[in-house]
């Protein structure tokens, strides 16, 4: 359905993604973040996205695309060991993405990537934005620390705070 995409994302608001996920939403995500990068050495970045804008869904942009090209703008994929892990979630069309740097996505299988995608996806649905953001955080992490735990000298690479666009 092109059209009922369009109308989503062109009527998407600013305001119902800061009432979804306000200051202290916000504030809860950044401590969760910090608190499981505490137990691995990997990167997480949560960017929160109102809508597509007319260019993009004129070009097709798909929100797996999109979380791609934010993973490149961020710098997601500078990590001294490629495991930086991008949480993208696209409010207008209520989709989450997770995009993993190559480190981290040769040890962890796509499923398992889009199983924590459908948990956030169906707390958002029921409207539990702060649960579901945590929910994905803390799996995300999960699979970082079994992969990737803490060493000796580790230091936060990306910032913690969600990116809110």
């Amino acid at each position: 359905m092109q059209i009922e995409r369009w109308i989503k994302n062109l009527f998407a608001t600013p305001l119902l993604t800061r009432r979804r996920f306000p200051n202290h939403v916000r504030q809860a995500i950044e401590k969760a973040v910090a608190t499981v990068e505490s137990r691995h050495a990997g990167e997480i970045r949560f960017v929160i996205e109102t809508a597509l804008d007319f260019s993009q869904l004129r070009a097709g942009c798909t929100p797996r695309e999109r979380a791609l090209d934010l993973f490149g703008a961020l710098g997601v994929w500078d990590t001294a060991d490629n495991n930086g892990v991008l949480i993208y979630v696209l409010m207008a069309e209520h989709d989450v993405e997770i995009i993993a740097d190559r480190g981290i996505a040769a040890k962890v299988d796509a499923a398992e990537w889009q199983t924590l995608c459908a948990v956030m996806e169906s707390h958002f649905r029921d409207g539990r934005f702060r649960e579901g953001a945590l929910a994905g955080i803390e799996g995300v992490g999960d699979l970082l620390a079994r992969h990737f735990p803490n060493a000796p000298g580790d230091r936060n690479e990306q910032p913690n705070r969600p990116v809110l666009l």
